[in-house]
């Protein structure tokens, strides 16, 4: 894994939660709809259902939310991490690109119209910013 990759993870972490969260927006919707009959068909049935639909749906939607509450978690956890390692950079630049980037998600575009620098003056100061943090946390990546 590069710093790039662990410092994406927040991102990642971040879609997750928020397909999750659609996901179970899905699930309610389709609990609180009212289905249509074809009365135009004789219904007959044959044995007694073992349970309604609507219970294994409610059983999703527990299960969705428990799992969200972890992933958010999880996500909170790492932001905090991944805050405290990008502070712990020297170069006061370097930090504000770093968590401009990763923790907020802004594009180095709008970062270089924040800092006032050209774009390729933030690349190169990411690519710097990168190399420090890879060296500071060598433990986590390939150097």
């Amino acid at each position: 894994m590069t710093a790039k990759e662990y410092l994406q993870q927040l991102h990642k972490a971040d879609v997750v939660i928020n397909q999750r969260v659609q996901e179970k927006a899905d699930i309610r919707a389709r609990l609180f709809s009212i289905g249509s009959f074809d009365y135009t068909k004789e219904r007959v049935q044959m044995s007694l259902p073992t349970s309604a639909g609507y219970e294994r749906e409610i059983e999703k939607l527990n299960d969705l939310e428990n799992e969200i509450d972890r992933l958010i978690d999880a996500y909170v956890n790492l932001k905090h991490k991944i805050i405290g390692e990008i502070h712990g950079l020297k170069n006061w630049k370097h930090i504000e690109i770093l968590y401009k980037k990763y923790v907020e998600g802004k594009r180095l575009e709008e970062i270089s119209i924040e800092m006032d620098y050209t774009f390729q003056y933030v690349v190169l100061l990411h690519g710097y910013a990168l190399k420090e943090f890879s060296r500071k946390y060598s433990i986590y990546f390939q150097c």
